[in-house]
């Protein structure tokens, strides 16, 4: 015990030294590109005030200011990007219903995850591409030849979209979401803020998705109950019904043409 009580002093020493070998290092680094600097600084100075004095003058109109909160916002739209394309579009209902139909399948991981999104991204793509048409024709083709300004084209590329929103959520979401921000006073739809109409087309995605998965879910828990209940009939208590109903089941999905009915009546809904 003595000896690895020395060794764990030795090391702790070792270590301390480490670190103060780093720490004088680094602060005689800052010293001398400290120095470097302000010498450079009154060599400039001295050759060339009149520069110096023109650049803090155009320092201060504020245009470098501006740059760069216009560089910070688009960063900030780029990291949302991925937010807005689910949360605003009809990804959200395409997504969880094909998970529904997963999961009343029973068949786990297939189709996998990736194929899952890829098939409701492109559908989005789909169904929205009426809606990216207008808002690009509209907003952001005249933003880039600067026939209107940034404030100007997000009045109008919105007006798309909460429009598509206004047609998929439902009132009593709107209700709901204007008592809690305690607007009262609302005469027309326009005059629901986005901040409002947002969440409630997320909930009433919520909602009619989980309606369409329940519809899916009945003709398979069907299967299973018959399944279930053969299998008591003849005594084999110890063998899994869904391991039976499993096969069933695809069979009635490939005769039904599940896909097509699942994928063409689920995009329909958006056309309602």
């Amino acid at each position: 015990m003595k000896k690895e009580n020395r060794l764990v002093l030795k090391a702790a020493k070792f270590a301390l030294l480490l670190i103060a070998i780093f720490f004088i290092a680094v602060h005689n680094n800052e010293a001398v590109y400290a120095t470097d600097i302000l010498e450079t600084e009154e060599t400039t100075a001295a050759s060339d005030s009149s520069d110096t004095f023109t650049i803090g003058i155009s320092a201060g109109n504020g245009s470098d200011l501006a740059s760069v909160l216009q560089i910070v916002l688009v960063l900030t739209v780029i990291a949302l990007a991925p937010s807005i394309l689910i949360m605003l579009t009809s990804f959200t209902r395409i997504i969880i219903v094909m998970h529904f139909t997963r999961n009343a399948l029973g068949t786990q991981s297939t189709p996998p995850n990736q194929v899952l999104i890829g098939l409701s991204l492109f559908l989005t793509f789909f169904i929205m591409a009426p809606t990216f048409s207008t808002v690009y024709n509209d907003a952001i083709k005249p933003l880039s030849e600067s026939e209107i300004s940034a404030e100007e084209a997000y009045d109008i590329g919105i007006e798309p979209i909460r429009t598509f929103m206004f047609e998929q959520t439902n009132t009593k979401d709107i209700r709901m979401f204007l008592d809690i921000a305690d607007i009262d006073e609302v005469q027309e739809y326009d005059d629901i803020p986005t901040y409002v109409l947002v969440p409630s087309f997320i909930v009433s995605e919520l909602r009619t998705a989980f309606i369409i998965g329940f519809l899916i879910y009945i003709p398979f828990i069907i299967i299973d109950m018959v399944v279930a209940s053969a299998l008591m009939s003849m005594g084999m208590m110890m063998l899994p019904p869904t391991t039976i109903s499993f096969p069933f089941k695809i069979l009635l999905f490939i005769m039904a043409d599940g896909w097509n009915l699942i994928i063409g009546n689920l995009v329909k809904t958006f056309y309602g």
